[in-house]
């Protein structure tokens, strides 16, 4: 339910549909229904995509990739790096802000920096090959390395779950294992404590004190101009509900289009759609710690039962929203290897059932975890759960809400005592086109994903792909990794996916092609 002193309210029980005053609101008040609820508001503590969203609502980076991908300079003003790449030097821009109005200062980036470097793959990589790094005045920071890095840009500019936003030092000081509690930022939007209210609603408001780039938006990089006062993140669960809302004017946009609504959409002359963000990847997720995935043929069992097609067209329906893809990384992209004779994507369960008689697999029930709130990925573990059956498991589908669902598989314990063994998530295609970016695909065990594959071949592989410049080097480690990674069931491929933003037409424009849906550049009639 909805209520803010202009809006009143009335609920329709028997058809499920908000009724909304829409005439009171106002056009300054941009009203959307994000891709899940909000529970988590640190984003360095989780992976979750709507945290990252989130983070890009009230943080600011010191690099972003623009609509192309290239890396560009974002709270950076300038930098340079010595001719052996071991030095690189950066300065911010001037008149940074925080949101309680204090600067932005170097010691806020290293703090920052050394909080996400804790978590992140790619970070936990740099920090690996760092010397150090050390302010130099209140506006300048140096990185030295020990030896060269390779991805030293992509690192501070990766838009993906981890992303090195920056907030004040004593904010970035919280252990990494602990959630911040503060809500102080560094970017285009605020939000105070009594604007978050999960499960309802989030409220962030146009920062005045923001000072955004002279370069046109692009991407996540460029000028991050607020065209509208206040950005509402509206938590609608059901499908039917997100729709009528959106028809009937209740709210201005859905940042994804419910597959099951998609023809309804379409056809309404009030709706435009969109295609902002680009295809990702369904992931399924092995919880490596304790039995029975604690064995390498289990996984690759699991793994062998996927069945892409089936599960895809459950979940998303139409075949324009989908796509089958045998590689492990985003199809397409440049280290993608669709031929890698290791998996299909196609179910094979009389190999699935053969490894998990060697294996010795006792029946024991396995934990999938389904997010029931989530309609964009609720279906996936409904089938991946028939499948694994029929390969020989023992399955226990267990519903739960989201934030339930990203609490849960933190847990180490097993499955039948509060743990878990599989789930199903998503992953944006810019990260999963890349071993180093792509965050599930690790070996360094309780350093690394949820899961916590421990693989020391795989660390070392990343390793030598950071440390060289050489595509065609890259491209062999880049294989390599995918073969060990499939023959050991670090995770299962389920395929692509991808949805389109749909918005009331002609009220809702300025949307920015970026792998996340941004609300800077948004205009509302």
């Amino acid at each position: 339910m909805y209520i803010t002193s202009r809006i009143r309210r009335s609920v329709v029980l028997a058809t499920s549909t908000l009724v909304f005053s829409a005439a009171a609101w106002s056009d300054a008040v941009l009203r959307t229904v994000p891709s899940s609820d909000l529970k988590i508001l640190d984003p360095v503590w989780t992976t979750a995509l709507i945290t990252r969203n989130h983070g890009f609502m009230i943080y600011d980076t010191l690099f972003a990739p623009d609509e192309k991908g290239l890396i560009k300079p974002q709270m950076v003003e300038k930098y340079t790096t010595s001719a052996d790449s071991k030095v690189w030097r950066f300065s911010l821009r001037p008149g940074l802000k925080f949101h309680d109005g204090s600067a932005v200062t170097s010691r806020d980036v290293i703090a920052s920096l050394n909080r996400w470097g804790k978590r992140d793959v790619l970070g936990q990589k740099m920090y690996a090959a760092m010397d150090s790094l050390t302010a130099e005045g209140p506006n300048s920071f140096t990185i030295k390395f020990k030896q060269p890095f390779g991805l030293v840009l992509e690192a501070l500019g990766k838009p993906g779950p981890l992303v090195p936003f920056i907030m004040p030092k004593s904010v970035a000081e919280t252990p990494a294992d602990k959630q911040i509690d503060s809500m102080v930022g560094s970017g285009p939007f605020t939000l105070s404590k009594s604007d978050f209210r999960p499960g309802d609603r989030v409220i962030y408001r146009k920062n005045p004190s923001y000072v955004q780039r002279k370069e046109q938006a692009s991407g996540l990089a460029g000028g991050k101009v607020v065209k509208v006062d206040q950005v509402e993140w509206v938590f609608l669960r059901d499908p039917q509900t997100q729709t009528n809302a959106l028809v009937n004017g209740e709210i201005d946009m859905l940042e994804v289009t419910p597959s099951s609504r998609y023809p309804e959409l379409r056809t309404n002359p009030a709706v435009e759609m969109f295609d902002v963000v680009p295809a990702g990847t369904f992931t399924a997720i092995f919880n490596h710690k304790v039995p029975p995935f604690n064995d390498a043929r289990v996984r690759r069992a699991a793994a062998l039962a996927i069945n892409q097609e089936a599960m895809l067209r459950a979940q998303i329906t139409y075949r324009e929203f989908h796509k089958t893809c045998a590689s492990l990384y985003l199809c397409g992209s440049v280290y993608a290897n669709e031929k890698n004779g290791l998996f299909t994507g196609k179910p094979q369960f009389e190999e699935a059932r053969k490894l998990l008689k060697d294996a010795g697999y006792d029946g024991k029930p396995v934990v999938v975890m389904l997010p029931g709130d989530v309609p964009a990925l609720n279906r996936l573990p409904l089938v991946y759960g028939e499948l694994l059956k029929q390969a020989g498991f023992n399955v226990d589908v267990q519903t739960m809400d989201w934030a339930s669902l990203l609490t849960r598989r933190t847990k180490k314990e097993p499955a039948d005592k509060g743990g878990w063994n599989v789930f199903v998530t998503y992953w944006g295609g810019t990260d999963a086109s890349s071993p180093v970016t792509y965050t599930p695909l690790t070996g360094n065990g309780d350093q690394g994903y949820f899961g916590w594959p421990v693989d020391a071949e795989i660390e070392s592989l990343k390793t030598q792909f950071i440390e060289t410049a050489d595509l065609a080097k890259r491209k062999d480690i880049a294989g390599r990794i995918e073969r060990r990674a499939l023959e050991s069931g670090v995770l299962g491929p389920i395929g692509e996916g991808k949805s389109l933003v749909a918005v009331r037409r002609g009220v809702v424009s300025g949307l920015l092609p970026a792998p996340a849906v941004v609300y800077w550049n948004v205009q509302k009639k």
